[in-house]
């Protein structure tokens, strides 16, 4: 039984397919917003049909904020090692220390010598890699003269060192073959093997094979993170990944406290598996922790059923944000009074804390949403005031949550995402259509929320026009005051009345 200790990671491995790059970047949004820690996508450059890694990469991470992204992995052969370590060193700058780097030999050797790359047996491949990987680091490190290597496969004589990344980016292989494997237990600082590829009962011969080779190197077997790309079922089944969340943590969490593997990389693009992903890797962190401590560990959690009264359950005791009383706009967005409402509350209904959870959620994000409401509203003074400049004010808005929302969606969980556009597919999947389907009520409120988002979408151009209209001079400080006050009456109350009629349903019929 090996655990290594390290701290376990959990993300996504999405398919970067060409005719849909929106569903790939909101899928990627969606990795974060649910929290995970990271997004890896294939690098196949001889595919027509996938988006190119690196460009993909740099603008996942140009709409995240926190996530991690990697390749998953980079093909070495169709990328020279120079022009990779600048790249992944200048994203890495940019985003502040957010990108690792998955990097593999190049299995398909055809492909790979039908777009100019060289045709390498696998020894070669390997040597190629080795030779990469002191590249790689050399360009990294900027002290030094210039980089000279007599390799075999590349040949560097003074190139210039630079830029070096924001922070230690680490390399993982792929690996599978015992030469390779012993690459990685010498010179890398990860492995990323697939379950599909190397199944939970090969791990421990491959990994012995890692941690022989790094002692061998003078390293230590735990200076290597193990990371699995891994697939699965959620519902009935048996198997690996085959069954109940519950099933999923149990799982993990053995792999990580016999096998040492702490990163895992769930390769699917089904946002409802990603939401319940997440799910898991809480259940793993809490169970490994006890594990750690010394601890008994907490049973993985059950599939909730909707009107238990088991002890832990109890009345619904979410409560909705009320609309504020006083507006502050003469105009009115729509008429309230036509609103529809939803299935009256039963107060003999009891409510798990994990559904009570799930409608306090929708709270919490609001909260976010409201407060971002408040700083258009300070930013609008400081315009006023003559302490921040127009053009200023307009790019603050537009990074904010709020403004980045595709209110055209209609979608409870799109609500919360920075998009400005997303694809149909993600739509079907998200929170509505999932009411509607749970309980056909509430179809009148989910039609109106959908066109609330519409108007909203409205309100917020004018916003973005009144701030226009003061920088061409054709309009004023009132005029954009107006504005504010017309978004802060329609959002609020949009909210609030929400709030009122899905809190809830989402508790109850748990669909978050």
């Amino acid at each position: 039984m090996t655990d290594y200790g390290h701290e376990l990671v959990f993300g996504t491995f999405l398919t970067p397919a060409v005719q849909v790059p929106e569903r790939v970047i909101a899928l990627a949004q969606l990795t974060e917003q649910v929290g995970l820690d990271l997004v890896t996508v294939q690098d196949h450059p001889y595919q027509p049909r996938l988006l190119d890694a690196w460009t993909l990469l740099s603008v996942i991470a140009s709409h995240t904020q926190s996530v991690k992204v990697a390749t998953n992995v980079a093909n070495l052969p169709l990328r020279h090692p120079v022009v990779l370590a600048r790249s992944v060193a200048t994203l890495d700058l940019i985003t502040g220390g957010r990108v690792e780097l998955g990097l593999g030999a190049g299995g398909f050797r055809d492909a790979v010598a039908a777009n100019a790359g060289p045709r390498l047996t696998a020894g070669e491949s390997v040597e190629a890699l080795e030779e990469a990987l002191a590249i790689i680091r050399e360009v990294w490190t900027p002290e030094g003269g210039g980089i000279r290597l007599a390799g075999k496969h590349y040949e560097m004589s003074g190139a210039k060192r630079g830029p070096a990344p924001a922070h230690d980016v680490e390399i993982w292989l792929g690996a599978y073959k015992p030469r390779m494997l012993a690459v990685t237990g010498r010179l890398a600082d990860g492995w990323l093997p697939s379950s599909g590829y190397t199944p939970p009962e090969a791990l421990a011969g491959m990994n012995k094979i890692i941690d022989e080779a790094a002692v061998e190197a003078g390293r230590s077997p735990s200076d290597v993170r193990r990371l699995y790309n891994v697939g699965g079922q959620f519902g009935r089944g048996g198997g690996f990944l085959q069954g109940p969340e519950a099933q999923w943590i149990e799982q993990l969490a053995e792999l990580t406290v016999t096998e040492g593997m702490s990163t895992y990389v769930l390769a699917s693009d089904d946002p409802d598996d990603i939401r319940r992903f997440a799910d898991v890797a809480a259940g793993v962190r809490e169970a490994v922790a006890a594990e750690r401590s010394g601890a008994v560990a907490v049973e993985a959690p059950t599939a909730v059923v909707v009107g238990s009264t088991a002890a832990a359950s109890g009345a619904f005791s979410v409560v909705p944000t009320p609309a504020p009383v006083v507006r502050r706009s003469a105009v009115q967005p729509w008429d309230e009074s036509d609103r529809p409402t939803g299935p009256a509350l039963d107060p003999a209904r009891s409510y798990s804390p994990r559904q009570l959870a799930s409608g306090q959620h929708l709270i919490d994000v609001h909260d976010h949403l409201r407060a971002e409401l408040e700083q258009v509203r300070d930013l609008v003074e400081q315009v006023a005031a003559g302490s921040m400049g127009v053009g200023a004010a307009r790019s603050h808005i537009n990074t904010m949550t709020m403004r980045q929302n595709n209110w055209t969606l209609g979608v409870y969980c799109e609500s919360y995402c920075r998009l400005v556009t997303t694809h149909h597919s993600i739509e079907d999947a998200s929170m509505f259509p999932q009411l509607r389907r749970a309980d056909p009520a509430l179809a009148p409120v989910v039609d109106r929320l959908q066109e609330e988002h519409l108007v909203i979408h409205d309100v917020l151009e004018g916003v973005d026009k009144a701030l226009v209209a003061l920088v061409d001079g054709s309009g004023d400080v009132d005029g954009l005051r107006a504005a504010v006050d017309l978004l802060d009456d329609a959002l609020l109350s949009h909210l609030s009345y929400e709030e009122r009629e899905l809190v809830e349903p989402i508790a109850r019929l748990g669909v978050l």
